[in-house]
């Protein structure tokens, strides 16, 4: 029954893109842990999963434990990108990193990649985490998710799975076994 209700809950995301969707995704250039740069327009041609974290948010740590899952599953057709913000730095990214197991780049930003993805202003300075961006092949953001009660199935199950399959035009009978 519970697999039945996710399917459901997961199909309804399918159909309902979140509001900072439907736009190019805005580009930037930022380092990782490695001080190694990292360009949006470089993933051209792939899914770009860019989440937008905190070290100490627990939902962050739980959407790693997804992301490492989809990465083994979709290989290269997929990129995983996180963003992390201040008061985050080095130190806290390097632990984060070891203590889950995260391969994927950890890029730091000072905000202002950030702002332009939530379209923040001084009226509407709300920037949520997690915070996970769909961006197609073609660099548009498909869909968009904040954690909340109605998305726990994207950042703790399988839904994200789903808005994967569905960027990649695979039809259900085709789509990976789990």
């Amino acid at each position: 029954m519970r697999y039945f209700l996710g399917l459901i809950a997961s199909a309804a995301l399918l159909f309902a893109s979140g509001e900072l969707s439907g736009r190019r995704a805005p580009g930037f250039s930022l380092p990782d842990l490695h001080l190694q740069q990292h360009d949006l327009a470089d993933y051209r041609g792939k899914i770009v999963l860019l989440d937008i974290i905190q070290t100490a948010c627990p939902h962050c740590l739980e959407l790693q434990t997804v992301l490492r899952r989809v990465e083994a599953k979709y290989g290269e057709k997929v990129a995983v990108l996180s963003i992390v913000n201040p008061p985050d730095n080095q130190t806290t990214v390097r632990q984060f990193a070891e203590a889950n197991k995260v391969s994927t780049p950890v890029l730091f930003d000072c905000g202002q990649v950030a702002v332009s993805y939530f379209r923040a202003t001084p009226q509407n300075p709300k920037v949520n985490v997690p915070h996970l961006f769909l961006i197609d092949a073609r660099g548009m953001i498909r869909n968009d998710f904040a954690y909340g009660f109605d998305t726990r199935n994207i950042f703790e199950g399988e839904g994200l799975d789903v808005e994967i399959d569905h960027l990649l035009g695979t039809p259900p009978h085709e789509q990976p076994k789990k």
